[in-house]
């Protein structure tokens, strides 16, 4: 495809509640610059994907709003329904362009469902890409994150995954990944590895590093991302308890909202770690920059995890990271970052105590952090990105 005239429709019918996820971050972040790469560019969404994509400055694209908020009274499982049901019939009488590329922005049934009707429909005369983030964890296996009654949920959305993994794996003309163990799951007989992209986010590192570096800092950590059982922020309650025998006086900044908010406040409370742990909920621009700037490292106790950007806008600010040895992030964090065996909660504070005093490893992972966030530049990638979901690199699957 001639990328000039390339018309990007993007779905993006998934969105649920006013939280941003790392994959909504990338696909603004890549929309903002897309839209001068491009003929045009066109969305799909719900209410609150409109309304979430519009607040985060994406007033200049085209939406299309298949509405679905009515049906959020019955609960979720009844919206979500709705919205594969709502996006597949709308799709039945849509009319796309020519040198049209669809991006179903998750797996998650609203955004890829009405992107396989489409390929149905239109066959070659479009190219389907499929955002494909997460393999859901097992939810029998000792590294799910989910425990008690949300293993049920987990189950679900294990098995759900099957075959949407399976029709994008068939049917989709490229995958969009987050790292790079995810690459051989798409391999076939008509898709290389050229067809399957590595969609790592980005940094806008420049916006980062000036922004002025307070006097002292107030924060020994930070920790950024959603409150979510993937993310581990309940193990990191415990593991600051640890941290606080060593350093009583030790803070710990929080940044992000979500699901275990309550829980993570909860556990805070009963450790009485209320006075070291300051939850900010979400922030973004100069005030999260500001609290990064404010703290001395950042912490990724991800239990289970493709990837995740959000440590990376820390590093710009100089942090260096600790994290658990995730396999996903042998490669997203190859650099500036100090591995913990998984999934050892007491090591992972006696790591954060040694980043803390060591000043030599500090200063060498510290510059390591600014190297590899550098290399992280949004509009880089975004270029990268674009050249790869329109066909540049093999002009698609035949």
């Amino acid at each position: 495809m001639d990328n000039n005239q390339t018309a990007l429709h993007i779905i993006a019918n998934g969105t649920y509640g006013v939280s941003m996820s790392g994959g909504d971050r990338i696909l603004i972040e890549m929309t903002r610059r897309w839209l001068t790469m491009c003929r045009e560019v066109c969305f799909y969404v719900n209410e609150e994907g409109r309304a979430l994509y519009e607040y985060h400055g994406l007033a200049d694209v085209k939406y299309v709003v298949w509405p679905s908020s009515r049906f959020k009274k019955f609960g979720f499982l009844c919206v979500y329904l709705a919205r594969i049901i709502i996006g597949a019939c709308r799709c039945l009488r849509l009319k796309l362009p020519e040198n049209c590329v669809v991006y179903s922005s998750s797996d998650f049934l609203p955004d890829s469902l009405p992107a396989l009707a489409l390929k149905f429909r239109y066959a070659a005369k479009i190219r389907w890409v499929a955002g494909f983030y997460l393999f859901a964890p097992n939810p029998f296996g000792k590294d799910c994150p989910y425990k008690g009654a949300n293993r049920v949920r987990a189950l679900v959305y294990y098995l759900s995954q099957f075959p949407v993994y399976f029709l994008i794996k068939r049917f989709s003309d490229a995958v969009c990944v987050t790292s790079e163990p995810d690459v051989k799951r798409f391999v076939t007989k008509g898709r290389s590895e050229k067809d399957i992209i590595v969609m790592r986010g980005g940094v806008d590192f420049d916006f980062f590093r000036n922004i002025p570096a307070p006097a002292a800092k107030e924060f020994d950590a930070v920790y950024i991302g959603r409150l979510h059982p993937q993310k581990g922020i309940l193990e990191l309650m415990d593991i600051w308890k640890i941290v606080m025998q060593k350093v009583p006086k030790a803070r710990l900044a929080v940044i992000g909202d979500g699901p275990l908010e309550r829980g993570a406040k909860n556990i805070a409370e009963k450790h009485g770690l209320n006075k070291n742990i300051e939850f900010f909920g979400f922030k973004d621009g100069s005030e999260k920059a500001r609290i990064f700037k404010s703290s001395k490292i950042v912490v990724h106790p991800a239990t289970y995890d493709s990837g995740g950007m959000a440590s990376c806008e820390a590093m710009a600010c100089g942090l260096p990271g600790i994290s658990f040895d995730l396999e996903s992030l042998k490669t997203y964090y190859p650099k500036g970052m100090l591995k913990i065996p998984c999934f050892d909660k007491r090591l992972f504070a006696d790591g954060i105590d040694k980043l803390l005093t060591d000043a030599s490893l500090y200063d060498t992972l510290s510059a390591e952090a600014l190297e590899w966030a550098r290399t992280w530049d949004w509009s880089l990638r975004a270029k990268e990105i674009f050249y790869s979901i329109s066909g540049g690199n093999s002009g698609g699957k035949q």
